[in-house]
C-alpha cells in the first residue's frame, strides 16, 4: 500500500495543482477527501477480491484506489477528459484497475460488462454528479445489465425520496421507479464537508439491490399510471387520473379504481406499487386502453 493515500486534502491539492486541473462547476465535480468515508463506501458495498465493479466517475481516483484495493477488477468510467492524465499518475500502482473516457450515458454498458468485467455479474460504484443522478440510475436498473448491487452517493434528499414509503411526503413517482426495480437502503449519511469543493447540500450512499422478479405488468402502463396519478399529487387519485394520456374521462377511471377495488378517494402518495400494478392490469382488462 502507497504511503500517501488520495483521500489527503493536502496531496489532492498537490497533485491538482500539478497538472493545472480546474474543478467544472457543469459536471457537478466534487471530490471527497475523507478516508473513512472512502472505507466505508468499500465495506458497505461489501466489495470482496471476487468483484468486478463498475466505478461511475473516478475524479482523481480516490475511491477507485479504495476499490481496487479490495476488488478483483475495477473498470471506472470517466467523462473528463482532462482527468485521465492524473488517473494514470494516481492509480499507476494498480494492475487492476481501467479507465475509460466516455459518458456513462452513452457507453455500451453490456459490452463493456464482457469485454472488461468477465462478463458479470458486477457491482456499481458511484459518487454522482447532482444533476444526472436520476438519469444514471434509470440507465442501470432499467436496461437488461448483469449488474448485482448499485452503490451510489447521491444528494442526501433524493436518497431519502427514493427509500421513502407510502404516506410520506417524500414518497412519489422517484420513489415507485426505485423500488420497482430494486430494493433501496441509506448506508451511510455524508455531510458536505467532506468534499472538495464542498458542494451546499449533505449527500448520502444508497445501495440498490436489484429485483431478481419485476411485477408482472405492462411497463409502459405502469409508469404513464405513476406519472399520471403524481401529476397532481395533493388531489385524490380519481381526478388525478382524470388527467391522463389514454383519453378517459371520469366516469371511466371510476369504473377502473372500482375494477382495481382502490377507494376514489386515495391519493397517489397513500398507494402501495401493487397498487399501480392493478391499475395498470385493469386498464387493458377493460378493453378502454
Amino acid at each position: 500500500m502507497k504511503d500517501k493515500r488520495l483521500y489527503s486534502p493536502k496531496y489532492i491539492r498537490e497533485i491538482l495543482d500539478r497538472y493545472g486541473f480546474e474543478f467544472s462547476k457543469s459536471l457537478g465535480q466534487n471530490f471527497l477527501i475523507d478516508g473513512n468515508i472512502v472505507r466505508k463506501i468499500s465495506q458497505e458495498g461489501n466489495i470482496t477480491k471476487e468483484d468486478y465493479v463498475l466505478e461511475i466517475g473516478p475524479g482523481i481516483g480516490t475511491l477507485t484506489e479504495e476499490l481496487a484495493l479490495n476488488a478483483k477488477k475495477v473498470v471506472a468510467v470517466e467523462l473528463d477528459k482532462s482527468l485521465l492524465p492524473i488517473l494514470d499518475e494516481t492509480l499507476k500502482d494498480y494492475d487492476n484497475v481501467g479507465i475509460i473516457h466516455g459518458d456513462i450515458l452513452k457507453v455500451d454498458i453490456n459490452e463493456l460488462i464482457e469485454e472488461r468485467l468477465a462478463g458479470g455479474p458486477i457491482k456499481v460504484v458511484a459518487n454522482l454528479p447532482y444533476y444526472v443522478t436520476t438519469p444514471i440510475i434509470a440507465r442501470l436498473i432499467e436496461e437488461d445489465l448483469n449488474i448485482e448491487s448499485i452503490i451510489i452517493m447521491i444528494q442526501k434528499e433524493v436518497a431519502h425520496r427514493i427509500v421513502a414509503s407510502p404516506g410520506s411526503k417524500q414518497y412519489g413517482s422517484l420513489s415507485v421507479f426505485v423500488n420497482f426495480y430494486t430494493n433501496p437502503e441509506i448506508l451511510i449519511t455524508v455531510p458536505k464537508t467532506v468534499f472538495m469543493p464542498q458542494p451546499k447540500v449533505d449527500s448520502a450512499v444508497i445501495r440498490l439491490n436489484l429485483r431478481k422478479y419485476l411485477p408482472e405488468v405492462d411497463r409502459k402502463i405502469f409508469f404513464q399510471v405513476v406519472k399520471a396519478a403524481f401529476s397532481k399529487r395533493r388531489k385524490t387519485i380519481l381526478n388525478s387520473l382524470s388527467s391522463n394520456p389514454w383519453g378517459l374521462d371520469k366516469t371511466q377511471i371510476k369504473q377502473v379504481l372500482k375494477e382495481a377495488n382502490i377507494s376514489l378517494d386515495q391519493r397517489a402518495e397513500n398507494l402501495k406499487i401493487e397498487d399501480f400494478v392493478k391499475i395498470s392490469k385493469t386498464l387493458p382488462s377493460l378493453d378502454i386502453y
